[in-house]
């Protein structure tokens, strides 16, 4: 046995361990809660030279995924992590790996899968992956997140297929605990061995082809050795089990039972909630109760021999789904359950729960209950557990206990608001009109007088202190006095208005995931039209508007793209704080260069962000859009005649974009009290200008050199804790780096002004 220390650390830590150790080639990434934290903390590990892991940032989980596949096609070790619903964004990219056979190891952070949305921890997602060709293992301990990494890359490249690694979020993945690790590296990397490429791809002198167009009967052969892959992952994992055992001093089974020898009621979970079971088991055998917990360390290759043989002894077997395969009489554990004892002749009766949905907690009183419950001769086979406000599905006529944790629900309260009708937002202030050549002239009432105008957000939000986004979310309304609809993307602006049962809307909103906000609004404006036009609602302008931030608009940026290219009359709207804050201040694309943030630390080996932050409105203003325009809250007037010029646009002609700089002081690592005046510093050193693209013309609308507020970029970046390092001498190359692109993307705007066709 190997020679090993302890760490206090939670799942995710003990990933990023494994991973250091491993020595992996390559990472392509995108962060989603509550996996993000790998990515994290192997910046930081790269930011200070401890690992020489290439880390690419994605712009969402489908190129992360295929980052990945790249990588793995080009003979490198390839990691991976993802949760949720970024595992369904990328799930196209799962089969094509495994059918092509390279293998690498990505990390499945259980979370429920939206709609609605939800971050806590359940196993929607992991079961998605089921019918992928990964083989799958899954840890309930962080110390087996560890070791299970290890074995799972070992495992990978014995039978040419990804292998996933799945552990509970948030209870596995946050939750710190003492953990074995091996001192040395080399422990790991001599059980690993050296990489073996069968066919390499770089090899010029026989080159290959991967992926080719297949037809019968070549497809059928093609999932034959899958199969037989499978079947070879089944057969080896026994033997990896106790080698790595042999070195490590834990050993693993592809099933794992507690006092379930002579166990009249079994219970079958998967992940952390084995832990609370078996702290049942042992205080209701204290009171003389037979019954024992059992758990998976393999959920595919599915192990089922040697589930029905630790299930053959009970009287009743009680499968636990945190998660349900609706319409199947339970979720994806209990009915491959009930296959394999149903194929192994076992006559033991099978009851099913669903539990724990949405990361509800489980608590050791809850495996008493489900013990109880599945010892009743009475009790149903299948039943929901923890239901609030009404009766369990599988509540008895017979009127046992029930099995369901009734709550009782909060009553009906109608609207928290008054709707803000047309009539309320009327108030005459704003006008815009084109005239005869075709050119929008606006006018707005004053700061004041426009104060008038009722808050479709209401004041009772959760963002934080001196957040941006109620902010320009409520300028850029100010001047709309057509009703509005919204449509969010996914993002703080979404996650602190709409905690349910309550919300801060006073007008229709609609969510969808962030990579698809355009193209929900785009489908919801259109249907809109279309009843207006057969009379089944009234007629009158109505301005539908996106709202999303800066990372909305990297991972949806094809779906806004789409949405513009296609014309549709609707308004969309970023407000860009420069990072993804909702996860914790990952980079975004639009990012600063040199900025710190959670996956861009600075070390000896890194300065932060590495590339420059990306122009979205010149983006958009390619498409040929109408209107495109950029907005800053140091410059309320300017903000509100553009938004009532996008409104106009946006009933009348096509797709117009707005862009405001947004404010984040917990994560810029400002005070709240500045962010107007590092807002103003932005505009003033031309990082973020302040210009319109109307129908393809240039108008640069404030130059701060014209009135002597010019400033330096540099003065801007000492404003911010996340880019004040850039003002020591090391740093000064990035500083002048980013001074000239500024410059130069400012020269550019000041170029097509005083040049139309440009």
């Amino acid at each position: 046995m190997k020679k090993q220390v302890v760490e206090f650390a939670s799942g995710n830590e003990m990933a990023v361990m494994a991973i250091r150790q491993i020595g992996y080639d390559l990472m392509g990434y995108y962060p989603i809660t509550p996996s993000t934290q790998i990515a994290e903390n192997l910046d930081r590990l790269q930011a200070d030279a401890d690992t020489d892991l290439i880390m690419i940032a994605a712009e969402g989980e489908h190129s992360a995924a295929g980052i990945c596949y790249g990588a793995s096609v080009g003979g490198g070790r390839v990691i991976n992590a993802t949760s949720a619903n970024g595992l369904m964004y990328a799930i196209e990219q799962f089969p094509v790996q495994s059918g092509t056979r390279y293998p690498m190891v990505m990390n499945v952070v259980c979370r429920t899968i939206s709609g609605p949305l939800s971050i806590k921890g359940d196993h929607s997602d992991i079961m998605f992956l089921l019918n992928a060709g990964w083989p799958i293992l899954f840890a309930h301990s962080a110390q087996e997140v560890y070791d299970f990494n290890i074995i799972a890359l070992k495992l990978a490249e014995a039978v040419r297929l990804p292998v996933a690694v799945a552990y509970d979020g948030f209870f596995t993945s946050h939750q710190k605990r003492r953990c074995m690790r091996f001192e040395q590296d080399c422990a790991v990397k001599d059980f690993l061995g050296e990489k073996k490429e069968e066919y390499p791809f770089f090899d010029l002198e026989h080159p290959i082809t991967v992926g080719s167009y297949m037809n019968e009967p070549d497809l059928i052969n093609n999932r034959y050795q899958l199969h037989l892959a499978m079947r070879e992952a089944d057969r080896l994992l026994p033997a990896l089990f106790e080698e790595y055992g042999d070195l490590s001093g834990r050993y693993y089974g592809k099933v794992e039972s507690y006092a379930g020898e002579d166990a009249h009621e079994l219970l079958v979970l998967l992940g952390s909630s084995y832990e609370t079971a078996m702290e049942a088991v042992d205080g209701l055998r204290a009171k003389g109760k037979k019954c024992g917990a059992a758990t998976l360390h393999v959920l595919r290759p599915f192990p089922e021999k040697e589930l029905a043989d630790v299930c053959r002894g009970a009287k009743v077997v009680l499968a636990a789904d945190r998660q349900d395969s609706y319409g199947a009489g339970g979720g994806n554990l209990s009915l491959e359950l009930r296959a394999a004892l149903h194929k192994f002749k076992s006559r033991v009766r099978v009851k099913t729960l669903i539990y724990g949905l949405g990361g509800k907690d489980f608590f050791v009183e809850d495996a008493v209950k489900m013990f109880r419950w599945a010892a009743k001769r009475d009790t149903a086979d299948f039943a929901y557990y923890g239901v609030t406000g009404q009766k369990s599905c599988g509540a008895s006529e017979k009127g046992e206990e029930d099995i369901s944790g009734i709550q009782t629900a909060a009553e009906d309260q109608g609207n928290f608001f008054a709707p803000l009708t047309a009539r309320r937002t009327k108030l005459g202030l704003t006008r815009a009109e084109k005239d005869e050549e075709g050119k929008v002239k606006v006018s707005v009432g004053s700061l004041n007088e426009t104060t008038a105008m009722p808050k479709r957000i209401a004041p009772g939000h959760g963002a934080c202190p001196g957040c941006g986004i109620p902010v320009n979310l409520n300028l850029l309304l100010r001047a709309i006095e057509d009703p509005v609809v919204l449509v969010f993307q996914t993002g703080c602006g979404m996650i602190v208005t709409t905690s349910y049962p309550r919300t801060s809307f006073k007008v229709p909103y609609l969510h969808n995931l962030f990579q698809n906000g355009a193209a929900t609004l785009s489908g919801l404006a259109e249907m809109c039209y279309r009843k207006q036009k057969k009379g089944e609602i009234p007629p009158g302008d109505i301005v539908f508007i996106m709202v999303s931030g800066d990372g909305g608009m990297d991972i949806g940026m094809g779906s806004a793209l789409g949405t513009a290219l296609r014309g549709h009359r609707l308004i969309l709207f970023e407000y860009d704080n420069g990072g993804y804050m909702n996860t914790g201040y990952q980079l975004s694309y639009s990012t600063p260069k040199g900025a710190r943030s959670a996956t861009s630390h600075v070390g000896k080996a890194q300065y932060g962000k590495s590339f420059f932050h990306k122009d979205m409105p010149q983006i958009m203003a390619a498409t040929g859009i109408p209107y495109v325009a950029t907005v800053a809250e140091s410059d309320s007037a300017d903000f509100m005649k553009k938004a009532a010029k996008a409104a106009l646009y946006a009933k009348t002609t096509g797709t117009a974009y707005v862009k405001a700089l947004s404010a984040c002081p917990l994560n810029w690592n400002d005070k709240p009290a500045t962010e107007r005046k590092v807002i103003e510093a932005a505009v003033d050193c031309c990082y973020f200008p302040l210009y319109e693209v109307e129908q393809g013309i240039t108008t640069l609308n404030y130059d701060p050199s014209a009135n002597g507020k010019k400033i330096q970029v540099a003065d801007w970046l000492a404003m911010m804790g996340r880019t004040r390092h850039l003002q020591k001498e090391i740093y000064e190359d990035v500083v002048s780096q980013l001074q000239a692109e500024v410059d130069r993307r400012f020269a550019v705007l000041k170029a097509k002004t005083d040049n139309p066709v440009l």
